[in-house]
C-alpha cells in the first residue's frame, strides 16, 4: 500500500504593524501611487522595525500554527524555513526558531529557492511525511525583504514587503487528499536577471560592496516579469493535466504574489474565474517565500474558503530561476 499523503494540520502567520504605503513610497523615490497601482496592483506593504530579524516572524507564525492544532512545540520532527534572508548565513534561521520555540526533538534546515522557497520547502516536508519516519513537520516561509532593499532604487522597492506563514505537515488520515503531487523546475541561466550580488563567499562583505549598494537586490524587471508569466502559468496546467484536471475543478488557485499581472495572467492561461484566485498582493506586496502561506492563512481562516475535498493548486516563480507547482486536495 502506497504512503498516506502528508496534509496542512495548522496554519499560522506573522505579519509587521508597520505599513508603508505607495504615498508613502512617494516622498522618498520618484514615483507615484497611480504608477505603483497601474503595474503591480500594490497599495501597501508591511515592514519589520530594524533590528528583529527574521526568525522574529518565523517562530511568531510558528507559534500561532502550533497553538491552532494544539500540538506541543517538543512532538515536532523537523523545521524546514524557506528564506533568502535568514538572521545571519549561520546557524540557520530553523535552528533559530527550533530553539525559540522549544522544539528538543526536532532538526532543520533553510532551503533557499527565492519567492520558490515555501513550494520547495512544502515539497520536502511532504515527503518527509510520505517516508514515514516523520509524524510532524514545520514549514515555514519567512522574508524581511525590506532589508535587502534600496529605497532609492524605485524599480525595486516599490515591490515587496515582510511577513511569514507557517504550516504544520501530518500524514493524512484519509487516502486520496492531502498534498497530491508536485512538479518543480529551474533554470540557472536566470541568475543573470534577478540576484544580491554581495554578501556570499565570492564578494564578501567589504567597504567597497557597501559603497556600490552590492547587499539590495538587482532586478532586470521586463525578463523576469516575462518568464514568469510563462513558466508559471505552464507548471500550473502541467500539474492539472497530469492528474485530468482542469481550471473548472479548483476550488482555490494560490499564487506566489508578485505581481497582479502576472496573477491575471496565469489565472486566464489556466482558465480559472478571479473568484477562485487567492490575492493580497495589494495589502502585502511580495514577500517572497512568506506569500503562499500568508494566502493559505486568509483563505483558510479569515474567509472561510476551503471545504473537505476542495482541489487547490499552489504556484510560484523566482531567482534562480525556480518555478513549481503543488496539487492539493483539502483534508479536515
Amino acid at each position: 500500500m502506497p504512503s498516506p499523503h502528508a496534509y496542512i494540520r495548522s496554519v499560522g502567520r506573522y505579519l509587521p504593524e508597520r505599513r508603508l504605503t505607495n504615498k508613502d513610497l512617494e516622498k522618498m523615490v520618484d514615483t507615484s501611487d497611480e504608477w505603483i497601482m497601474t503595474r503591480t496592483g500594490i497599495k501597501e506593504r508591511r515592514i519589520l522595525e530594524p533590528g528583529l530579524g527574521n526568525s522574529f516572524m518565523a517562530v511568531r507564525a510558528s507559534r500561532e500554527c502550533l497553538e491552532r492544532a494544539g500540538v506541543q512545540a517538543d512532538e515536532i520532527d523537523a523545521v524546514i524555513v524557506g528564506t533568502v534572508t535568514p538572521d545571519m548565513l549561520f546557524p540557520s534561521t530553523a535552528c533559530l526558531v527550533q530553539k525559540a520555540i522549544g522544539a528538543g526533538r526536532a532538526w532543520g534546515f533553510d532551503l533557499s529557492a527565492g519567492c520558490s522557497g515555501f513550494i520547495y520547502a512544502l515539497s520536502a516536508g511532504a515527503q518527509m511525511i510520505e517516508s514515514g519516519r516523520y509524524a510532524k513537520v514545520l514549514v515555514i516561509g519567512s522574508d524581511v525583504m525590506s532589508s535587502i532593499i534600496n529605497y532609492r532604487d524605485r524599480n525595486t522597492c516599490v515591490l515587496f514587503g515582510d511577513g511569514a506563514g507557517a504550516v504544520l505537515l501530518e500524514s493524512c488520515p484519509e487516502e486520496g487528499y492531502g498534498i497530491l503531487d508536485f512538479i518543480h523546475h529551474m533554470d540557472g541561466g536566470g541568475g543573470d536577471h534577478l540576484y544580491m550580488k554581495a554578501g556570499g563567499s565570492l564578494r564578501p562583505a567589504s567597504i567597497e560592496t557597501v559603497q556600490n549598494n552590492e547587499h539590495y537586490i538587482v532586478q532586470e524587471g521586463k525578463q523576469v516579469f516575462k518568464t514568469a508569466v510563462t513558466e508559471m502559468a505552464s507548471v500550473s496546467v502541467e500539474i492539472l493535466e497530469k492528474h485530468g484536471l482542469t481550471g473548472a475543478d479548483l476550488a482555490l488557485f494560490i499564487p506566489h504574489q508578485a505581481n497582479l499581472r502576472i496573477i491575471d495572467a496565469c489565472a486566464g492561461r489556466m482558465g480559472i474565474d478571479r473568484s477562485k484566485v487567492v490575492i493580497n498582493v495589494d495589502r502585502y506586496a511580495n514577500t517572497t517565500a512568506g506569500t503562499i502561506p500568508l494566502c493559505l492563512y486568509e483563505a483558510l481562516l479569515e474567509e472561510k474558503r476551503l471545504k473537505k475535498g476542495d482541489y487547490v493548486v499552489m504556484s510560484a516563480f523566482g531567482a534562480g530561476f525556480t518555478w513549481g507547482s503543488i496539487l492539493l486536495r483539502w483534508w479536515e
